[in-house]
């Protein structure tokens, strides 16, 4: 800290008689002198003696007298008050301290030897004098202790003087021997008044004022005595700082009455707040560290502050807990004796283990991210296709028009009734439904630079900015409905909301996102493949209904290929490279850390962090969706054709009609029914047409997606294996 006190803290407040009474301090020596010198009172100045006052003039008297009355005022410079041949008076510059000028008339001899004793009585007076206004509350801790123990010395300063005037009384001491007894002194006291000078000139406090006795120590590498003084001056002095440290290190507590700590505490931050705001900054700036750290904790300075932030999540959770403390466990500073770190270390390793075994045992941290993955990484999927089945009509309509209730109960249902069930934590699992499609939401966290306060707002600016071309075409080449926007959401609770936390959750619900939609995708392939092999053998439509298996089989390649790729090529291999670093960690940090590093791994080779390819990509299940609205739209025309139907053999007539007749059922279903279906000559030709359109666009957007994908594998490997399960497809188009 760069200031005596802290804006926002409250200070006791000092007592009037402790300024009402200068007569404590000795000021009131200083003060009537310059209250003199206003009122042009001679008197008591040194022009006294040049005005002839010949009955204080002391050059009146002899050499040996002239001794005698100079010890006896020096002695009482010594302590800060004027004497009757030497006196003091304020300097000419404003923040000047008190310079002490002695009698011209005084032996030239007797003069030289007094003036090389005067420095000492000037240093006590700036010593005093900041002592006495440093113990003020405002100053705060460590400005209380370094007066106090500046006023411990100047005690052994005070018990020396005496000394000296008691040999003085007795006719021992002479001038010549002031001045010898003085030389120990004289060199410390100097010391110390550049410190203090120092202190007062920057108004420093604090961690400041520890450090200026650090740097003030190593530069007095010379003089062993001052060094040695200083340094003891420093080990008192941050007694009381290591005090504040020993609460926040042993018991996660701020103590800092002055705000004097190295650690800033911001008390607006709450730890709900995870759960809430992608942006929550609980965990980085709940505590977080200020300028001003004493440079002997510098290098300790994170684990500290880590240690005090594990202790309070601990006491966060109720689990009391107090790292175990021992007579050696005593913070102190005592030059280059360092286990003061050895302590910090210590009180760190105890509060990770704790909050780290709490976390993974009490908490069972493993199971609920196993959790995380049977649901937003589809890791079991048996729940996922019975939820797609009961609720395909609900997520059929448009975002709005959608009951997020009723799509929670047939969730539940789906849970309840799949192997779901026996997870413990299912029942923490909700849904949402977002208000805009995966690259708008994508495309809006990009353009806020990875911040996710307010996604949703950004999101519809964008859908509804006409100059994103791009992404409103992309998003408007199929109607948005649930499918597109449906996502899964988790009740997490503290602590587990420190690595769980709403922005992780975020990096869940967009892989989640992208794999629903693409099993969504990958469904209705397999329906369009369902209905091709109903019509097997219906001649009537010629050799158009071939090239329509032909690219089924293609796009339900493409869709294959990619559900593969995302999971058993990233998510899998990931997610037990994750599970084994997890196995080692040590601290929740790592835990943090290496969850946060898998989630953005798997954003990054899942595509969802690089628009380009995935927009591609989105761009080729849209026409695999609109090809498969086509063939469903087909098939019930198909299915009147008796004439061609009774020419299918008859050992085969059965089974393909009863493969024809579901299919059609469910199909008309799904899809509104055309009034009065009749295949005619005519439509064979628009099917053709139509076919060649959805295989001409297929065809180049694939082999786009595939030159992409090779084009960016050289500086990112794992695209390679994307492009290679795709290359033999591109080599069938």
């Amino acid at each position: 800290m760069s200031k005596s006190y802290t804006e926002g803290v409250s200070y006791p407040t000092t007592p009037d008689w402790d300024t009402e009474r200068p007569f404590l301090t000795g000021q009131i020596y200083l003060d009537i002198k310059v209250t003199g010198q206003r009122m042009g009172s001679k008197s008591s100045s040194i022009d006294t003696f040049k005005n002839g006052d010949v009955n204080r003039a002391i050059g009146i008297f002899t050499p040996s007298v002239q001794e005698l009355l100079v010890i006896d005022d020096l002695l009482f410079a010594m302590t800060g008050i004027e004497g009757m041949y030497i006196s003091m008076k304020r300097g000419r510059a404003k923040d000047s301290g008190i310079v002490f000028q002695v009698d011209a008339s005084m032996d030239l001899a007797l003069q030289e030897l007094a003036k090389r004793i005067l420095p000492l009585c000037e240093n006590y007076m700036v010593i005093h004098s900041f002592v006495e206004s440093r113990s003020h509350f405002k100053h705060g801790l460590v400005n209380h202790a370094f007066a106090a123990t500046l006023r411990t010395i100047l005690q052994d300063y005070h018990a020396m003087v005496a000394q000296l005037e008691h040999q003085f009384r007795l006719g021992r001491l002479s001038l010549q021997g002031l001045w010898f007894f003085c030389q120990p002194m004289m060199g410390a006291i100097q010391a110390l008044t550049t410190v203090v000078q120092k202190a007062s000139a920057q108004n420093l406090s604090g961690s400041a004022i520890l450090n200026l006795l650090q740097n003030q120590a190593a530069a007095m590498a010379g003089d062993n005595a001052a060094r040695s003084l200083l340094e003891k001056l420093s080990q008192y002095a941050s007694a009381a700082y290591l005090g504040i440290l020993e609460r926040w290190v042993y018991e996660g507590v701020i103590d800092d009455p002055y705000g004097e700590f190295f650690i800033a505490e911001d008390k607006t931050l709450q730890k709900e707040s995870l759960t809430e705001d992608c942006n929550a900054k609980y965990w980085q700036q709940r505590y977080s560290l200020k300028p001003g750290i004493p440079s002997f904790l510098l290098n300790s300075a994170e684990t500290i502050l880590t240690t005090g932030k594990y202790l309070n999540v601990l006491r966060e959770c109720g689990h009391s807990v107090q790292v175990p403390f021992s007579e050696n466990a005593k913070l102190t500073n005592s030059g280059s004796d360092h286990r003061y770190l050895e302590c910090i270390n210590i009180a760190y390793n105890f509060a990770s283990a704790e909050l780290l075994n709490l976390i993974t045992h009490k908490y069972d941290l493993m199971a609920r991210l196993r959790s995380m993955k049977h649901y937003f990484l589809l890791d079991q999927g048996d729940f996922l296709v019975h939820f797609m089945d009961i609720a395909r009509d609900e997520l059929a309509k448009k975002p709005a028009a959608i009951s997020v209730e009723k799509l929670q109960s047939l969730l539940d249902l789906a849970l309840r009734t799949s192997i779901a069930a026996t997870d413990p934590f299912h029942e923490d699992l909700t849904c949402c439904v977002e208000r805009t499609s995966l690259l708008v939401q994508l495309d809006a966290m990009k353009k806020m630079g990875n911040g996710m306060s307010d996604l949703n707002t950004e999101a519809e600016s964008l859908e509804g900015d006409k100059s994103n071309s791009d992404i409103s075409n992309q998003s408007d080449s199929i109607s948005i409905t649930g499918l597109e926007t449906f996502s899964l959401d988790y009740k997490v609770q503290w602590p587990l909301s420190l690595i769980l936390s709403k922005k992780v959750l975020t990096k869940y619900q967009l892989i989640f996102r992208l794999l629903f939609h693409c099993k969504h995708v990958q469904r209705e392939l397999c329906g369009t493949w369902q209905a091709h092999q109903g019509t097997r053998g219906v001649k009537s439509l010629g050799t158009t209904i071939s090239g329509s298996y032909v690219l089924c089989q293609n796009m339900l390649h493409f869709m294959q290929s990619l559900v593969h790729y995302l999971t058993f090529e990233v998510l899998e291999p990931n997610w037990h490279v994750m599970c084994d670093k997890l196995q080692n960690t040590e601290s929740i940090d790592e835990v943090m850390q290496q969850h946060d590093f898998f989630l953005s791994k798997c954003q990054k080779e899942c595509l969802l962090l690089w628009p380009e390819i995935l927009q591609k990509v989105e761009k080729l299940k849209s026409i695999c969706l609109q090809y498969a609205a086509a063939i469903h739209w087909l098939i019930p025309s198909v299915s009147i054709l008796d004439s061609d139907a009774s020419k299918i053999n008859s050992s085969e007539s059965v089974v393909r009609k009863e493969i024809l007749n579901k299919t059609t059922n469910r199909v008309r279903s799904r899809h509104r029914p055309l009034a009065n279906p009749v295949w005619r000559s005519s439509d064979e030709e628009t099917f053709k047409t139509t076919l060649e359109k959805f295989e001409e666009e297929f065809t180049e957007q694939m082999k786009g997606l595939i030159i992409a994908l090779s084009s960016r594998s050289q500086s990112e490997p794992y695209l390679a294996h994307l492009a290679q399960g795709l290359q033999g497809l591109g080599n069938n188009l």
